[in-house]
């Protein structure tokens, strides 16, 4: 019997190209030894688009623009730094990466794949804080794949 290919839920807020920003950060993530969930709730009440976490407990936030406006309308960015290591915008490659500040990483990604362009400085989180998002990233990955065999 030949195994169907996955179907990935989606939640109707992402348009076709952040889904493929997504995918290609995500396995970006997954080949830097990251575990990843994606649209990831902070205790702020943001939502991460993908929230990494490394074996060492470093967590890297990923925030995908789509185009210009997208990223125009969102300026709320800098609130993610709290609850991160290290903070990453994604863009497709059709994308200018210019407007992309200096101060955060910089991936560029399509359904494949993705690169990384820019690494900032690392600011590591408070041990408190740290403790408080590996836990929740835990409870709200277990609690997707228990989805998966229990709907």
């Amino acid at each position: 019997m030949e195994a169907s290919p996955a179907i990935l839920p989606v939640d109707g807020r992402q348009s076709e190209t952040a889904l493929a920003v997504q995918r290609g950060v995500c396995r970006l993530m997954r080949e830097h030894g990251f575990a990843v969930v994606t649209e990831f709730s902070l205790a702020s009440g943001r939502r991460a688009d993908v929230f990494g976490v490394r074996h060492d407990g470093f967590i890297w936030i990923v925030e995908i623009k789509s185009c210009l406006e997208d990223y125009r309308t969102d300026q709320k960015w800098n609130e993610y730094r709290e609850y991160c290591d290290r903070f990453s915008f994604a863009i497709p490659l059709s994308m200018d990466a210019a407007i992309i500040p200096e101060e955060a990483g910089l991936v560029v990604a399509d359904q494949y794949g993705a690169e990384i362009l820019r690494v900032t400085p690392d600011h590591p989180l408070h041990a408190s804080r740290r403790k408080a998002v590996t836990l929740q990233f835990g409870r709200v990955a277990a609690q997707r794949l228990h989805g998966l065999y229990d709907p």
